[in-house]
């Protein structure tokens, strides 16, 4: 196979761009430092499109080593004939692959193998081969009757032939490909309540559904999968038989009919229902499963991209609450760098005087700390403890503190991690909570990739998935999103650390060790002091990683130190120094370089023009932060409650969570509001990711309200 033409003619890149992308990966080079700092080799790919290159790598690799070790197995069965190599030369997915396979594939004992055993394979290839002088199957058979190996009768020998054409057929690649097809094309996925249940379970739904196999969404077979294994659902895959048996008559049985051709279609027929329908529906599932993982998974990432690029809150001291009834609420005061200030527990759910003893504690708090925004987690108790905040609010003085409900997923994960014993080893485990809400308000970027990212609830049946899988894709989205903020290597935890490119948790812990001995790093060439970060992971990590206190200024930028004289040569050409970059006048750079001309200056700074354009928006905002460009959060000073929402009510609010079938947005009650996809716009959309993100912020309307079920419906259409 031509892997490189393969992978150009599915990504639509010239070939030479994707060979030498292959070529950057095989020589240890991560996707973030490819992405960013080799774009003349690749025409600028983005990461998503480096990953997915590297993903279909890693499958075509696969293809062909598995395609050797089939050819290998059935020459080494002396049954490897041209055609059949051809064949498995040219397959495109490994289910063509094993479906050639098959046939030479050890099987368990089956009621063919016994046949065999018996002497009957001749036989059935007799019969099986519909010729016109083919004798009457029941005359064929006489010649086979063995008593020594219980072929007795000629019932006896058809009967085993008869075996032995149904799994011919039941293993030949052509029919089962066009089983597959016809199953896609014509089946239907169906599911029944497997006993009595309650008419609000969560598959009421799905208690008597019908969906074509080949349009059934993912969320709904990830439903109705999860309803099979608890018990609940029956799940089946139903076809038109009639039509799928005359697929296979038309693939077996030769024209003009002979004696045999009767014998062979009942084999068939036999063949079909008790082994390739079988065995054809549990390919289907799976097909269906796998594709329906695979949407869930890039549905996940893509609500993770813009949960972890949420723009700080940055410089401010912030007050994280978590919510509880039994155990109290949680409060944790931290400054404008995350340091915890102060801890307590109060019970504003315990009757109103506790709830005026928890409001006069925290606004002494708030008072003597200067406490600007406060962070409420969204869980339990959320909705009683955002009532006391807004109480406490009108309460103060100056009216500049605001709130906003944090979504608190994993927090409970990362509380009791080592990783927080560690970082908070005087702290309880519910206070180290709270520590952690707060600080998702300040930076979520540094504070989520604390955690795993299957726990922080932004997908649709994270659990059901592939682990591996999940766990690739996930790990690729926090590595990208890490690396395209960069990293403030005197401050970063190690977790944060250990997903800069080219690190890892040993050589983070390296670095965070080494800054404690030896104090603040003073430049990036520093880094290479660090024990066992070598000059190649020095290469990868050195432009992702920020030094503020670096009397070189280009130290605080993502320009790479390869490109530092470039830089320095550009600021000559365009009449600057570095004096101008730390003053931050370099207004008009874009202006003189246009005027320059980009080419010619390239050519003089020996770079190509993706870097050029790089290092030039680099010069004229050091250290700037991608997020703060994205639209701030919605922050808070009052509440409303589901009774007060109206049908036509005009409101705004932060997008949670994006899935199949719509969005959940935030809209300050305590219960989310879902826009269904058909609420989203005028426009027909396929997804709603194609209009909505995680953590945007969107006007909508309340449709309708439902009080005792706790659900509110909204439409982003006026």
């Amino acid at each position: 196979m031509d892997i490189i033409g393969t992978l150009a003619r599915e990504l639509g890149k010239k070939e030479e761009h994707v060979k030498n992308v292959v070529t950057l990966l095989d020589e240890g080079n991560t996707v973030p430092f490819i992405a960013r700092y080799r774009k003349e080799m690749h025409a600028a790919m983005d990461d998503q499109t480096i990953r997915t290159l590297a993903d279909r790598l890693g499958y075509l690799r696969n293809l062909e080593a598995r395609k050797g070790e089939v050819l290998g197995a059935i020459e080494g069965q002396g049954k490897l004939t041209q055609e059949l190599k051809e064949q498995i030369e040219a397959a495109e997915t490994l289910a063509q692959v094993e479906d050639l396979y098959r046939p030479y594939k050890q099987k368990r004992r089956t009621r063919a193998t016994v046949a065999r055993e018996r002497g009957l394979q001749p036989l059935a290839e007799l019969l099986f081969a519909q010729n016109a002088d083919c004798p009457r199957p029941e005359e064929a058979a006489e010649a086979y009757l063995n008593p020594e190996k219980e072929v007795n009768t000629v019932e006896d020998a058809l009967r085993g032939a008869g075996d032995i054409i149904a799994e011919m057929i039941s293993d030949d690649a052509a029919v089962r490909g066009k089983m597959r097809e016809f199953w896609m094309a014509r089946g239907d996925v169906t599911s029944v309540a497997a006993k009595k249940n309650p008419e609000d379970s969560v598959y009421r739904n799905y208690y008597k559904f019908t969906a074509s196999a080949g349009r059934i969404a993912g969320h709904q077979v990830l439903a109705i999968n999860r309803g099979e294994r608890e018990g609940i659902l029956k799940v089946s895959v139903e076809t038109d038989r009639e039509g799928a048996l005359g697929l296979v008559f038309s693939q077996v049985v030769k024209k003009p009919a002979c004696a045999s051709t009767a014998f062979v279609k009942a084999a068939a027929e036999d063949g079909y229902d008790r082994l390739i329908a079988p065995s054809v529906e549990r390919e289907i599932r799976a097909m269906l499963t796998e594709r329906a993982c695979e949407g869930a998974i890039g549905q996940f990432a893509l609500n993770l991209r813009p949960l972890l690029m949420q723009p700080p809150v940055k410089g401010f001291v912030t007050m994280g609450l978590d919510p509880g009834y039994r155990m109290g609420c949680k409060v944790a005061v931290v400054d404008g760098t995350g340091r915890v200030l102060s801890t307590d527990v109060v019970y504003p759910t315990y009757g109103e005087r506790q709830k005026r003893e928890c409001i006069a504690k925290l606004k002494t708090l708030i008072e003597k700390y200067h406490v600007r925004h406060i962070a409420i987690g969204n869980g339990t108790a959320s909705r009683e403890t955002e009532a006391m905040t807004v109480e406490l609010l009108k309460e103060l003085k100056g009216g500049d503190v605001s709130y906003i409900i944090v979504n608190e997923a994993g927090a409970s994960v990362y509380s009791a991690s080592p990783l927080a014993a560690k970082e908070f080893p005087e702290f309880d485990v519910n206070l180290r909570s709270a520590v952690s809400i707060a600080r998702r308000l300040q930076d979520p970027l540094a504070e989520l990739v604390k955690i795993d990212p299957k726990s922080i609830g932004v997908g649709q049946y994270q659990h059901d998935m592939p682990e591996k899988r999940l766990s690739e894709a996930l790990d690729g989205v926090v590595e990208d999103c890490v690396n395209a903020v960069g990293v403030d290597v005197n401050t970063a935890s190690a977790p944060l650390l250990a997903r800069v490119a080219g690190l890892n948790s040993a050589t983070a812990e390296n670095v965070v060790k080494y800054r404690e001995e030896n104090g603040s790093f003073t430049s990036r060439r520093e880094i290479l002091n660090v024990p066992k970060l070598g000059a190649k992971a020095f290469e990868q990590c050195a432009g992702f990683l920020r030094v503020p206190e670096s009397a070189q200024v280009l130290d605080n930028t993502a320009v790479h130190p390869e490109s530092y004289a470039a830089a320095e040569k550009l600021l000559s050409l365009l009449g600057y120094t570095m004096d101008d970059v730390r003053e931050g006048s370099l207004g008009h750079l874009m202006e003189r370089l246009h005027a320059f001309g980009e080419e010619k200056a390239a050519v003089a700074c020996g770079v190509g023009l993706p870097t050029l354009f790089d290092v030039a928006r680099e010069l004229k905002q050091p250290g700037r932060d991608p997020r703060d460009e994205l639209p701030a959060p919605v922050l808070r000073t009052d509440v409303l409650g589901i009774e007060d929402l109206k049908p036509g009510m005009e409101l705004r609010g932060t997008v949670r969570n994006v899935i199949d079938f719509g969005a959940f947005v935030d809209i300050g009650v305590h219960q989310d509001g879902l826009v269904h996809i058909s609420e989203i716009c005028d426009r027909f959309i396929r997804h709603p990711s194609e209009v909505l993100s995680v953590g945007q912020v969107v006007t909508v309307w309340v449709k309708e309200v439902d009080e005792k079920k706790g659900r509110i419906s909204l439409t982003m259409k006026r």
